[in-house]
């Protein structure tokens, strides 16, 4: 194999991971890699709340559907985008290092109106934007007097839309902003103890056909474990919750000395009133298994009938 074809969607941040790995890959002695950018259903549908569209499962599905057609060799993915169970024939080959998992607040570099500021008390509602049903569920606490609204688009263009006026406040991924050179702009992080991060956070994942020996190689060069056996965790979790992209599932697992994960996993009702939280440390040799204790002990403590209750309202 003298070139691997590698799928990726567009934007800038998309495109700067499909180039890492493009890099890290030929550094590490694999081939040289094509960029072939592939349009999904989530870039085409930029206005409408991901809940209202399928989910995140729409920045992925048609570059899944080119991976099982052989038009790509392999993928390139933000890990917290893909589905908790993926196409038959298709599998995690590598992930690179995890970047700042957390959530942060962004400000305006200009507050364009009094009282904007959501930490003060001016008596202005303030207007926080963020489209993710997990931030909201759990940043209610913490704001019960915002509007959360939802905001699409690149990061260039949320953080135009903020500097405009149109939000007070928007709730973003560390790891996008401080990939794209836009750490200067981050407000404050959130704690992971008040909002745990999507599973997979952070992570950029590479997704090939199982049956591709030569691609399996060729990515594994630049796999790194730590975040390898965090993301395994974490996928576990959600696919034993029976949740989706758009339920109010948090998980995030972090390495703990040379053999453990500790996993902090959260799951919260639409409106933030109900809060199920559990921390579990395990082996980092078995990550499935700690995924699998996290999920049933959330389970035991009320989580099914959180999820039920969001997954009826997706339906209504």
């Amino acid at each position: 194999m003298t070139t691997l074809r590698l799928g990726s969607r567009g934007s800038h941040l998309a495109l700067f991971q499909a180039r890492l790995v493009a890099e890290r890959i030929q550094a590490a002695g694999g081939p040289a890699c094509d960029i072939i950018v592939i349009k999904t259903s989530g870039d085409r549908l930029q206005e409408l709340p991901l809940s209202e569209i399928g989910g995140k499962r729409l920045f992925v599905k048609e570059i899944e559907d080119a991976l099982l057609n052989r038009d790509i060799d392999l993928a390139v993915h933000s890990s917290k985008d893909m589905p908790a169970v993926l196409p038959d024939g298709l599998e995690v080959g590598a992930v690179l290092e995890r970047e700042d998992p957390r959530d942060v607040l962004v400000l305006p570099l200009r507050p364009v109106r009094s009282g904007s500021d959501p930490r003060d008390d001016a008596g202005v509602r303030p207007r926080i934007g963020t489209g993710s049903v997990r931030r909201i569920a759990q940043l209610k606490k913490r704001f019960p007097e915002a509007e959360f609204l939802n905001v699409r688009g690149n990061l260039d263009t949320r953080l135009r839309k903020l500097d405009t006026g149109e939000y007070d406040m928007l709730v973003l991924a560390s790891a996008g902003l401080r990939r794209l050179g836009f750490g200067a702009r981050i407000s404050a992080s959130v704690p992971i103890e008040e909002c745990v991060p999507a599973p997979g956070q952070g992570i950029i994942a590479i997704e090939i056909r199982s049956s591709d020996a030569a691609a399996r190689e060729a990515v594994a060069r630049v796999n790194n474990e730590d975040a390898s056996c965090a993301l395994e965790a974490e996928r576990t979790l959600v696919s034993a919750l029976g949740g989706g992209c758009q339920m109010p599932i948090g998980a995030i697992a972090v390495p703990v000395g040379a053999h453990e994960l500790e996993m902090h996993a959260v799951v919260a009702s639409l409106d933030g009133a109900r809060v199920v939280r559990y921390k579990k440390a395990g082996n980092r040799a078995n990550p499935v298994e700690l995924g699998r204790q996290v999920a049933d002990e959330l389970l035991k403590l009320g989580a099914a009938d959180i999820l039920n209750d969001a997954k009826q309202n997706e339906l209504t």
